[in-house]
């Protein structure tokens, strides 16, 4: 896949498909130390040992609609290709948590891509999911929860055009504020490279 945050999605997915109400996405970039972490955690159904074990056979899947599970060994490849590695751990009724780590500098990892159309494909979702996203690059956090919103709003659902154009430009703006460098990090990012 061309950005990280397709395979998000489709980790994503599978909680949803897996009946979790609830997901916590964690994306941590340390520049210094050269690494992504990517970590989804939900309160699914779970699974059996045997089959988190097998999880990464693109030929094991719990879907109906197809015979191939492409996600988790398509994720698991795009890491390993930049020196990092994929862990899914589970416990049928416990959920599941996947990570996935990166050498960030590394010329073949992905771009993030478009994280706020990954959360919103999430949390217009039938039936609906909260999605905990925390993104954190050297220090500086963005933060977006969406039971928090929908606690504001009441009644009114995600899916109304001004709440998603909402939801959009709130995750945009987050993400590009993290994309920010200040003068002060690169001069500190140099110190740190000698």
């Amino acid at each position: 896949m061309l950005e990280l945050s397709l395979h998000i999605l489709d980790v994503l997915e599978n909680a949803v498909e897996a009946g979790a109400k609830r997901i916590e996405l964690n994306i941590i970039e340390d520049r210094v130390q050269d690494t992504m972490r990517i970590e989804a955690k939900d309160n699914g159904r779970g699974m059996s040992r045997e089959l988190c074990e097998r999880v990464l056979d693109p030929f094991v899947t719990t879907r109906t609609t197809r015979r191939v599970g492409l996600g988790l060994p398509l994720l698991a490849a795009a890491a390993r290709r930049c020196e990092g590695d994929l862990s899914v751990e589970s416990e049928p009724g416990r959920g599941a948590r996947v990570e996935a780590t990166f050498r960030r500098s590394h010329l073949d990892r992905a771009p993030l891509g478009d994280m706020a159309s990954t959360l919103l494909a999430v949390l217009l979702a039938d039936p609906p999911v909260d999605v905990a996203y925390t993104h954190q690059v050297d220090g500086r956090r963005f933060e977006f929860d969406s039971a928090q919103v929908r606690a504001e709003l009441g009644e009114v659902p995600l899916s109304q055009a001004p709440v998603r154009k909402w939801i959009e430009r709130t995750v945009r703006e987050g993400e590009e504020s993290l994309r920010q460098t200040r003068p002060m990090e690169r001069t500190e990012k140099r110190e740190a490279e000698f």
